[in-house]
């Protein structure tokens, strides 16, 4: 069985190479999409409607051209995995499992054990909560064999 996975989250560390490389070594059938990971061009996203000094509506305006991919990304995806790192707070990822949630998509949390605490109604309404990648795809390799 195909499915498409949406990654999902922080963008400081390679789980989405991990993850997709485990993947591939095990030949699962999946397509993976993202988010853009690259910082500068997402908070840049916006600057194609005409440069905005003002932080507050440079930001909205990128982070409103940013949605047009993860809603159609998230919608068109069987399951998303959200990775929730801890040098930064990801906000984003937070209101991608609410959507999630509100669509009833299946979704995976992926952190470490020091923030069970802040994401425990994210974690309480995801599918299951991974420590490593390698737990993910373990995951991954249930869901897709027949």
């Amino acid at each position: 069985m195909e499915i498409i996975v949406y990654l999902s989250g922080e963008i400081h560390s390679d789980w989405r190479d991990q993850i997709k490389k485990g993947a591939k070594e095990n030949n699962l059938s999946i397509r993976f999409v993202s988010a853009v990971t690259d910082h500068e061009a997402s908070d840049s996203a916006g600057d194609v409607l005409g440069e905005n000094p003002n932080v507050f509506w440079r930001d909205h305006q990128s982070a409103k051209i940013n949605r047009i991919r993860t809603k159609i990304a998230i919608e068109e995806s069987d399951l998303v995995v959200i990775c929730f790192g801890d040098k930064y707070k990801q906000w984003n990822a937070a209101f991608d499992a609410g959507y999630c949630a509100a669509l009833d998509k299946p979704y995976i949390t992926l952190h470490d054990e020091k923030t069970i605490h802040p994401l425990k109604e994210v974690d309480a309404a995801a599918m299951a909560w991974a420590k490593t990648p390698m737990q993910v795809v373990e995951i991954l390799k249930y869901v897709t064999k027949a």
